[in-house]
């Protein structure tokens, strides 16, 4: 009893499929860690002043969402 099998490739080729594109480019990933930092620091630093927490929190949100836009035309 033989059974023939139908043959396949034994090595696929890189070629065989494309290369997806990256889900962030590299100026927007650097625009948003950038913006987060921004946010951070100032989070903190309100934290620091003694106001409270959900105040902080407001102002590190603020911070980074109003940096977004100006880091995205300085950092090119």
């Amino acid at each position: 009893m033989t059974s023939t099998q139908p043959s396949q490739p034994v090595h696929s080729s890189p070629n065989d499929s494309a290369p997806a594109d990256p889900f962030l480019s590299v100026h927007t990933t650097v625009v948003l860690l950038t913006a987060l930092v921004i946010g951070l620091v100032i989070g903190g630093l309100t934290a620091l002043t003694g106001v409270s927490v959900p105040a902080a929190v407001i102002a590190g949100l603020t911070s980074a969402g109003a940096g977004v836009p100006v880091l995205r035309t300085l950092i090119r």
